[in-house]
């Protein structure tokens, strides 16, 4: 597989393909179907472009950041862990819950988690409840 990053000669539109070989991009583009994303046109050429290469240093790099995502990762699992044990899953009523707990004084025996939007989130600490925000990873993500 080789990507190329294409321009409309027409519009002056920028878009990236995909092609099994340069044979094929010849082959599609004589053939007249290769066309614009944006305005239909034919006038579709390649770009210049420079392979993506990679030294001994990217490859240090790589593994290293590598690393340091594992480390992050496997903390996250942790929290998630220790949250699951000590917590109940409230789900999509995260929002009502919390609110009940905060204003009618309801009472659990243990704290909550579950699912809010970023905006949900911001209007409950605006009204001073407690929230915080902690990514999630899945269980089957690797």
């Amino acid at each position: 597989m080789i990507k190329y990053k294409l321009v409309c000669k027409n519009c002056k539109f920028f878009f990236d393909s995909w092609f099994a070989s340069s044979q094929e991009y010849e082959k599609l583009k004589k053939l007249k179907h290769i066309n614009c994303l944006k305005c239909n046109s034919l006038k579709v050429e390649k770009t210049l472009m420079s392979p993506s290469v990679l030294n001994s240093k990217k490859k240090e790099n790589l593994f290293y950041k590598n690393e340091k995502y594992k480390k992050i990762k496997n903390k996250i699992k942790e929290y998630q862990k220790f949250i699951k044990k000590n917590f109940e899953y409230v789900g999509e009523n995260f929002v009502y819950e919390a609110r009940s707990i905060h204003y009618d004084n309801k009472k659990k025996s243990k704290g909550i988690y579950g699912n809010a939007t970023t905006e949900e989130v911001k209007d409950l600490k605006e009204e001073g409840i407690e929230t915080e925000v902690i990514p999630w990873i899945k269980e089957n993500d690797n």
